[in-house]
């Protein structure tokens, strides 16, 4: 047969010699043989017909468009089809490995927790549709017939209590009614059931016509689960999702008695000694035991922060951040995602904060502090109204990003962080404030940890709740004031304007000890942090200064300061406890890690207080390094 060179048939059909030898690699010419370095053509072989345009629909066949993050999205139908979706599926053998019958699952919040409920939901619940296609392409699938023989074989149950954040305990008890009713509405096919009784179906009728009382709504989920086993003659699972919002909202706002003896007794119909139940699931960011919500409840499965199982499932992996970021062309910034929003370790897991990377991503890459905005930092406002010497010092610290070692009870419940102060780390551990570094189990059966604060974001929270709780102290003109007469060593006027800010802001009820005056000017300072690194009660020299400023850039000057405080001082009293202030920088020599860093000025300031008033002493060092 008579064959021509790529370049004849290049010029006969009109295109390039790259395009032709393209087409014979990639079988598309009958006939092309290699012939070493070269292909050969059969001579009467035919141009391929719309070449071009076959070429690019290939091309956008084989770089799709990335899909979208799925922000706001709990739907696991819809997060897995129609959104970038990290497959979480995996956490459904690992269940069916154990089956525990009740598992309570605990994490921060938005760290996916009604995401993965409603998956677990779709995977498991019986419904006409053939829900299996929603899981054919992922992990879980792979693992065999044993586990895909659960899929779709049980009546599910499943509420969420995530919205439930209302001001009383009458408005809260409505809504949750409501939530129970559309649960009661979605499975309407036992009003038709041959299987349940007259009694039965007048109950559901009272329920879901809104005439059930407070005994029908707490016997909800014991009485359906009832109803269900009977019609499908297999018991169903009960998932319940961020079952605590309602007692948090009770602990706010003053109905916390309420709120939980109404969830004891509406779990414990559903989930204690409970023969209509094959398996439960709840999520929350506590697990409040020690109310005794889950009391008897002996085949509970608690799965918190600290424990190894289920640990990768909630929240993101590095390798799973990484994945996102090659899908978004984006693996330059994966360092800047570690330092605002990696940091968590929930078990042996290292974990990312999934709703800040969804939203770093769909914000085009640029950071924020998204999780912030999500909910509620009041804890962190409550610590500091409680907070005592020892806690101001160690809070401090972690801003510093320093760790501190605590005692963890993962029972901790709202009402002990006013009367346990030691209780505060446990609440900011859990709900996502705190990272855990290393942990030893305690013969009391209690972690001791050591925490830090997790990344950039959460320091910006802290430093956020600090400034707002200052607020009624320090108005922002003034702040701004102290702060410029600070670094330019304006002694008179910082005096002045500390007078004048206890004189005008400052109840003489919140000046009672060196705790409160070492907030309030570690609070003044917090604003500086954009040129300065602000250390509290750290270590120096021969002893421990009050506050340290260090610079970012070695040419500015860096301010140490010493607090003192008496209850009732005269004026020349307080001027000598300012003097003496001062004295101990240089006594202890407080700027010994400074100069050691560098500095080249630094600024010593000793502050005495006394109920209102203020007195302020000065002195400056300065070398020639050169």
């Amino acid at each position: 047969m008579k064959t021509i060179s790529v370049k004849e048939a290049a010029e006969a059909w009109k295109i390039t010699e790259r395009r032709v030898a393209m087409l014979c690699s990639r079988g598309r010419i009958p006939g092309a043989k290699k012939l070493g370095k070269g292909w050969r053509i059969p001579g009467d072989a035919e141009k391929p017909l719309d070449l071009r345009v076959k070429n690019r629909t290939d091309q956008k066949l084989s770089t799709p468009l990335p899909r979208p993050m799925p922000i706001d999205i709990s739907d696991y139908r819809l997060a897995s089809t129609q959104y970038y979706y990290v497959d979480k599926t995996m956490m459904i053998k690992d269940f069916l490995d154990e089956r525990p019958m009740v598992s309570l699952f605990t994490r921060p919040r938005r760290f996916g927790k009604t995401l993965n409920m409603d998956m677990l939901r779709t995977f498991f619940e019986k419904t006409e549709e053939d829900t299996s296609v929603y899981f054919k392409d992922k992990k879980i699938w792979s693992c065999g017939e044993v586990y895909r023989n659960y899929q779709g074989k049980y009546p599910v149950i499943f509420v969420t209590f995530i919205d439930v954040k209302r001001n009383t305990w009458n408005e809260t008890y409505d809504h949750i009614y409501k939530i129970l009713m559309n649960e009661f509405e979605r499975h309407r096919e036992l009003l038709d059931s041959d299987r349940c009784s007259k009694y039965e179906k007048t109950y559901f009728k009272r329920f879901v016509t809104g005439q059930a009382d407070s005994t029908d709504l707490i016997t909800a989920f014991q009485n359906l689960s009832h109803m269900l086993d009977e019609h499908y003659e297999t018991a169903p699972i009960i998932i319940i999702d961020e079952y605590d919002t309602p007692i948090h909202q009770g602990y706010k706002n003053g109905f916390y008695e309420d709120v939980v003896l109404f969830m004891r007794n509406l779990f414990s119909g559903g989930l204690k000694d409970n023969k209509h139940l094959s398996f439960g699931f709840l999520t929350g960011i506590l697990r409040v035991a020690k109310e005794s919500i889950f009391s008897g409840l002996n085949n509970l499965k608690i799965n918190s922060v600290l424990d190894m199982k289920y640990s990768e499932y909630f929240g993101f992996t590095p390798e799973e951040v990484r994945e996102i970021a090659n899908h978004y062309g984006a693996l330059d910034r994966y360092e800047e995602i570690c330092t605002w929003y990696d940091g968590y370790r929930f078990g042996n897991s290292e974990i990312f904060n999934p709703w800040s990377v969804i939203s770093y991503f769909s914000n085009q890459c640029q950071p924020r502090p998204f999780w912030q905005a999500t909910g509620s930092n009041e804890i962190i406002g409550e610590i500091l109204t409680q907070a005592d010497e020892e806690i101001t010092e160690q809070l401090g610290k972690l801003l510093q990003g320093e760790s501190i070692l605590i005692y963890v009870d993962t029972d901790v419940i709202y009402p002990q962080i006013k009367s346990n102060p030691s209780s505060i780390y446990s609440f900011l551990l859990v709900a996502g404030y705190l990272k855990v570094m290393e942990t030893q189990f305690t013969d009391s059966g209690d972690f001791l940890c050591e925490v830090a604060l997790p990344n950039r974001e959460i320091t910006i929270v802290y430093n956020k709740e600090i400034l707002q709780k200052l607020d009624r102290y320090i108005p922002q003109s003034t702040a701004i004031s102290i702060q410029k007469a600070l670094y330019t060593q304006d002694l008179k006027k910082l005096q002045h304007l500390l007078q004048t800010l206890l004189q005008q802001s400052v109840s003489v009820y919140d000046t009672y000890g060196e705790n409160f005056y070492h907030g309030l000017v570690l609070g003044l300072c917090a604003m500086m942090d954009n040129r300065y690194w602000i250390h509290s009660n750290g270590e120096s020299g021969e002893g421990r200064y009050d506050i340290q400023l260090m610079p970012r850039l070695k040419r500015d000057p860096g301010i140490l300061i010493e607090l003192k405080a008496s209850r009732k001082a005269s004026k020349g009293e307080l001027k000598t406890l300012a003097e003496k202030a001062l004295n101990q920088v240089d006594e202890k020599k407080y700027d010994t890690e400074m100069k050691k860093q560098g500095v080249t000025s630094v600024f010593k300031y000793g502050v005495a207080f006394s109920g209102k008033n203020v007195e302020v002493a000065m002195n400056s060092f300065s070398t020639d390094h050169s």
